[in-house]
């Protein structure tokens, strides 16, 4: 396991304020751009949406999967379901990205990044996407954006869901819920599972790991919550997800059948007040963990064991002043790590986060200013900010100018693995001196709005200092030695022509290493996605592509893998008011493509031609 671990070595004033629990409830309230609840085309920052209905079409398509179809997101992968995968934002690292599921964070302490994998569709509700420089607000690692994940909500009357589906390579999904209200209390419970036998991780002929590799999930969710009068609200929340993934291991030498087994779990209590016309208070005492026990021939015995516990306490004061909002907020996170295979020097590591916030929307102007003073008991203090200014040209046409600076803290593996000879001339060992990762950010941006079509160009500057890169490929150390350069320009468009639907999105960047001018791994200088849909009555019919040019798995830029496109089809019938059947096919051309290669060079396998039909019970 422990090769395997380095292996993988991201008006004039707001009315009065809405609870976030509430906000993510309706389609035109978003949160994560600010913190506090705003339309979704008030944020000055780059932000989108990805409702109930695109993930309900999104059929058995992973969470990775989904969000590669997203502009600023790029994707890999070591293999199908359930392998790890990762997702780079605006061409920054996959570790520079914060992921919460409804508030909270569920990342590896040890690794630097998020499960992604092992989060199943069926749990999620919606999700919000924050493109740029987010440290002001949510703390370290934000130097590429926040994304977070809305988990089932419920209101109104009660009602039960249900959803089953079968598709190629013998996958199977079910998942069912009940949500509703009963008098001043709100829940939701959720459950979803799912099965498949997946295909070989690894494109090759090696008779010793040329197998199926199977995946199955099983997750729950949930949550309550009581108003106990008019503005005080309590209640609490919980997520969990429980996986096994088998995979393929060169460094095995034999046939040996390696998995790993991964949780991730949340769970939480919270009370909103609104203790005056001026004053709402939110607090939260949350914790986030994530679990790995991975076996292979290197493992010991019951497997190498991995988890990161991370008490999370915020207390978030949104004050309603003349002129604009203010946000006064105490986030704190408490880390703690666990193996039983690796001795950590250290296992644990405190961070007091401090963050004042104002947002204006007054006449045609829009202001955001937020700046945030972390102390970390590992690399000591800093301070992090963000300008955002929009101008309302017109009734159409708005301009935007933001500038942030953030921060990524180095995972535990990087600063406290044991130094461990590995044989073959390889060893690695790591790095308690490490500096944070820093970046610098300006964007701008014109957008355009009318009853039918929406239109958006952005360019953005990051520069990132202190990249954390190894020393050499032999004794290998990670040192703070890189810097990078990523200047990039994304288009995005939605146009409606009656009962057509037509969106897209191209990105056009230059993810650079400063040093060698090479680019940076598995990112790509182009990349795109379209969609197209057209709604006939009860039939819902739908079309769309991805598409991205040569990327490189190396920083000397050697190991090509060819650019791709893709084209998937969706077809929806409402057979009833409640029931729905749905068939989705994803890559109908059977394209041969790779987001990854393995030490060998071989290529992770990527799903061909597919088929998948699912039928919904969803009460309206």
């Amino acid at each position: 396991m422990k090769k395997t671990i380095i292996a993988s070595l991201i008006g004039a004033a707001f009315t009065t304020p809405i609870y976030a629990a509430d906000a993510v409830n309706f389609n035109d309230i978003i949160v994560t751009a600010s913190r506090t609840p705003q339309t979704r085309e008030a944020p000055v920052a780059d932000v989108s949406v990805i409702d109930a209905e695109e993930i309900q079409r999104a059929g058995q398509s992973t969470l990775v999967e989904i969000l590669a179809r997203q502009p600023g997101i790029e994707v890999t992968s070591s293999g199908g379901a359930g392998t790890i995968s990762s997702i780079f934002m605006r061409g920054t690292n996959s570790g520079h990205v914060v992921i919460l599921i409804d508030g909270l964070r569920i990342d590896s302490a040890t690794l630097g990044s998020v499960a992604l994998e092992n989060l199943p569709v069926a749990q999620i509700q919606s999700i919000e996407i924050l493109r740029g420089p987010a440290s002001s607000l949510y703390g370290q690692d934000a130097i590429g954006g926040v994304i977070q994940i809305f988990t089932k909500k419920g209101s109104g009357d009660i009602k039960f869901n249900a959803n089953l589906g079968y598709g190629r390579y013998n996958t199977k999904r079910a998942d069912a819920g009940v949500s509703g209200g009963i008098g001043d209390t709100r829940f939701a419970l959720n459950v979803s599972s799912l099965n498949t036998h997946s295909f070989s991780s690894i494109d090759t002929q090696n008779s010793n790991y040329n197998d199926d590799d199977a995946n199955r999930n099983l997750a729950f969710s949930g949550n309550v919550s009581h108003q106990i009068e008019n503005g005080h609200e309590v209640g609490v929340q919980f997520f969990h997800t429980d996986g096994r993934v088998h995979f393929d291991n060169r460094f095995n030498g034999s046939n040996f059948d390696s998995r790993s087994d991964s949780k991730q779990y949340s769970f939480a209590l919270f009370s909103n007040n609104q203790f005056t016309d001026v004053w709402l208070s939110k607090a939260r005492i949350g914790q986030g963990a994530d679990e790995s026990v991975t076996f292979d021939e290197f493992s010991t015995a019951g497997g190498d064991l991995y988890k990161t516990k991370q008490l999370q306490l915020s207390w978030q004061n949104d004050f309603k002043l003349p002129v604009g909002t203010l946000t006064l907020l105490y986030d704190g996170l408490f880390q703690k790590v666990r193996s039983n295979s690796v001795s950590y020097s250290t296992k644990a590591r405190d961070n007091d986060g401090f963050v004042a916030s104002y947002l204006l929307d007054y006449d045609a102007h829009s202001l955001q200013l937020s700046a945030r003073h972390d102390h970390n008991s590992q690399f000591g203090r800093h301070n992090t900010g963000n300008i955002g200014y929009g101008y309302k040209l017109n009734q159409n046409w708005r301009l935007t100018a933001g500038y942030g600076t953030a921060f990524k803290a180095p995972a535990f593996n990087e600063l406290y693995w044991p130094y461990t000879d590995y044989g073959f001339g390889f060893s690695y060992g790591g790095n308690p001196n490490l500096a944070p990762e820093k970046s610098r950010n300006f964007e701008t941006s014109a957008r355009f709005q009318d009853e039918d079509t929406t239109a958006t160009i952005t360019a953005f500057h990051n520069r990132i200092d202190n990249l954390i890169g190894l020393n050499n490929l032999a004794a290998a150390q990670p040192v703070n030695i890189n810097q990078a350069t990523i200047n990039g320009l994304s288009v995005t468009a939605n146009q409606r022509l009656g009962n057509f639907n037509l969106s897209g999105s191209v990105d056009f960047q230059s993810p650079k290493d400063d040093k060698t001018d090479k680019l940076l791994v598995r990112r790509a200088n182009r990349h795109a996605s379209a969609n197209v849909s057209y709604t006939w009555g009860d039939w819902r019919i739908g079309a769309e592509s991805i598409a991205s040019s040569k990327r490189y798995n190396d920083p000397a830029n050697t190991k090509s893998m060819s650019g791709y496109a893709l084209l998937n089809a969706t077809v929806d019938y409402k057979l009833s008011q409640d029931w729905s059947i749905q068939a989705r096919a994803n890559n109908i051309l059977d394209k041969k493509y790779a987001l990854g290669l393995d030490f060998g060079g071989e290529a992770y396998n990527t799903p061909r031609a597919n088929l998948f039909v699912n039928i919904r019970y969803q009460p309206e």
